[in-house]
C-alpha cells in the first residue's frame, strides 16, 4: 500500500500535558510504516463542552501506509499507554489523540469517521492544521472559530 498523508491532532489536559503532547508525537514517528512529515507548534485553549484545565494541542502530519483502522488502533493504543480513560463524554484526558484527515478517504463508522466530523468547529484543530498545511483550511473555517480562544505556546 502506497503512503497516504493522514492528519492527526493531538490534546491533554491532565498531567504533564506539554511534555505528553511531545511525547505523543514523538511516538507518532515510530509507529509502524509511518513517518512523522511535520508537527505545528504548540497551543493552548479552553476545554470545550466540558470543565478542567487547559488544554495543551497540536496536529501532526503523517505519510503512513497503516490503513485507517489500524491507525486508528495506534492511536488509540497511544492514548491507552498514556493513561487515558474515558469515564463520560469529553472528560478531561492525559492524551487525545484524533485522526483528523486520511488521504481523500470517507468514512462513516460507528468507530471512525472522516473527515473528522467536528474538525471545522474547533479553533484549536484548525488553527494548528492551517500552520502545517494551509491548503487544508479556508479562511470561511477560521473566520467561523474566530472567537473561540487559542493561544500560540512554543
Amino acid at each position: 500500500m502506497p503512503a497516504v498523508t493522514a492528519f492527526v491532532g493531538l490534546g491533554a489536559n491532565l498531567g504533564a500535558a506539554r511534555a505528553s503532547v511531545l511525547a505523543a508525537l514523538e511516538q507518532l514517528a515510530a509507529l509502524p510504516a509511518t513517518r512523522l512529515v511535520r508537527a505545528s507548534s504548540l497551543y493552548r485553549s479552553a476545554p470545550m463542552d466540558a470543565g478542567g484545565p487547559d488544554y495543551i494541542n497540536a496536529v501532526a502530519e503523517l505519510a503512513t501506509e497503516l490503513a485507517p483502522l489500524e491507525l486508528l488502533d495506534a492511536l488509540q493504543a497511544l492514548e491507552t499507554a498514556a493513561g487515558r480513560e474515558r469515564p463520560y463524554r469529553n472528560a478531561p484526558r492525559t492524551l487525545d489523540l484524533d485522526l483528523l484527515l486520511y488521504g481523500s478517504t470517507e468514512i462513516d463508522l460507528p468507530r471512525l469517521q472522516l473527515p473528522h466530523p467536528r474538525m471545522t468547529e474547533r479553533a484549536f484543530v484548525l488553527v494548528p492544521l492551517a500552520e502545517i498545511a494551509p491548503e487544508r483550511v479556508t479562511r470561511a473555517d477560521l473566520l467561523r472559530v474566530a472567537g473561540q480562544a487559542v493561544a500560540h505556546i512554543d
